[in-house]
């Protein structure tokens, strides 16, 4: 069976991995020409989402990857602050469990090795499309309006930009929340903004004034402010907090403690930072929490962070209720993570749950042969996991995002903590 792979992000790479364990002919394309030109920040894995990668790459990679991660059981309990930094109460222990904290830029080179020569970068997909005599048109972008994998025979078609169309038995579609796959799929989006913008960027723990890193600690935390507005700081330490003491398979990009935050502002509010990279995005975003009551050492972690690191990036959503995930009729087309459940990142399981979405497929293609109805059938099966693990994350993700924006004005301290809980 040969699968192509649309997006080379971690769930496609996840994917790609697998299917080449398996003996599975593979090809994943992704328009990137380095692995390493995504977002430097982190993902957190938890057991679910470990288990998963255990049955996509080869042990000695999942040891590298504990190696170059940074474990929860190692740091302190999670905190909730103010717009003031005035503390409101802690999260749960974290020493029971065995969740993760990785660079994105880790865990995709690691996983891109384990793709080898079946990852192609510098790929540009066009559209989608179903093959054979009894395909329909192909509008725009070269996307099939008889809708591929909705009956018929042909094998479905990968178009490229500059490149000749590529046959598979399977496509799937792993290119985010921006989807190709899934819109064509879908005849429409497949999700849509979600009422926030965030920024995100890299601080040094040793780059802020001793106060503040006494406040913050060796903990992530999250404070809420009025306006819709929310910032989070997570503390990375993959040398300090390492999951796994094997320094000689140390390859994270994070070398010292690390705060990786994130800043979240009503969309409406944000039309200040239209167009703003770098340096210009940091320094004015203090500048917006400020006019809505935020205190200044609150934002030193911004004012202070790296600028090449700073970002910013709009949120979308999928809709949270699991009939709405996946559209369409099981076909010879499908899609996973992001592409079919887009998740904003105050979950802090989207990745995860993309891997997940890999190993299930995985799983069933195991069960189904050689091509066929019984393809067709092992896709919806796993169709039909998949949007219930969609709903599930975009569940926890949008509890957060309402709790932003429903922050209009200062609420009670205690109304607040126990909304965070």
């Amino acid at each position: 069976m040969r699968v192509v792979v649309v997006g080379g992000g971690i769930g496609g790479l996840a994917l790609g991995a697998g299917l080449r364990r398996r003996g599975y002919e593979v090809a994943v394309f992704d328009r990137d020409t380095d692995v390493a030109h995504t977002g430097g920040y982190h993902i957190t894995l938890d057991e679910r989402a470990q288990s998963a990668l255990r049955e996509l790459v080869e042990p000695h990679l999942v040891r590298r990857l504990l190696a170059s991660a940074s474990a929860l059981r190692h740091r302190d309990r999670d905190a909730f602050w103010d717009r003031r930094g005035r503390l409101l109460g802690f999260g749960p222990e974290l020493g029971g469990g065995a969740g993760v904290d990785v660079d994105r830029i880790t865990l995709r080179t690691l996983l891109a090795e384990a793709v080898g020569d079946d990852l192609h970068l510098g790929r540009t997909v066009s559209g989608v499309e179903r093959g054979g005599a009894d395909r329909g048109g192909v509008d725009q972008g070269g996307l099939d309006r008889g809708g591929a994998g909705r009956g018929g025979d042909g094998a479905p078609r990968v178009l490229f930009a500059d490149a000749a169309p590529v046959t598979a038995d399977l496509v799937v579609g792993a290119d985010g929340t921006h989807s190709l796959v899934a819109r064509h799929l879908a005849g429409g989006p497949v999700n849509s903004p979600a009422g926030i913008v965030g920024v995100s960027g890299r601080t040094a723990r040793g780059d802020l004034s001793a106060g503040e890193r006494r406040r913050l600690g060796l903990r992530s935390g999250l404070a809420t402010g009025p306006r819709g507005s929310a910032l989070y700081v997570g503390f990375l330490d993959p040398v300090g907090n390492a999951a796994l003491d094997a320094p000689e398979l140390r390859m994270s990009r994070t070398t010292g403690p690390t705060y990786i935050w994130g800043a979240m502002v009503a969309e409406a509010a944000a039309a200040c930072l239209r167009g703003l990279r770098g340096a210009e995005l940091r320094d004015a975003l203090p500048g917006l929490f400020r006019e809505r009551g935020w205190a200044g050492h609150t934002l030193e972690v911004i004012a202070r962070a790296d600028p090449d690191s700073v970002a910013a990036y709009r949120f979308h959503a999928a809709s949270t209720r699991a009939g709405d995930l996946a559209p369409w009729p099981a076909g010879r087309i499908t899609a996973l993570g992001d592409a079919v459940h887009a998740t904003p990142p105050t979950a802090g399981m989207g990745a995860g749950a993309a891997i997940r979405d890999a190993a299930a497929l995985l799983r069933h293609l195991g069960d189904a042969g050689e091509g066929g109805t019984a393809l067709v059938e092992a896709v919806g099966r796993f169709e039909a996991g998949m949007r219930r693990r969609g709903s599930e994350v975009l569940t926890l993700g949008m509890r957060t995002v309402r709790l932003i924006l429903a922050a209009d004005s200062p609420v009670d301290a205690a109304a607040e903590v126990g909304g965070l809980r």
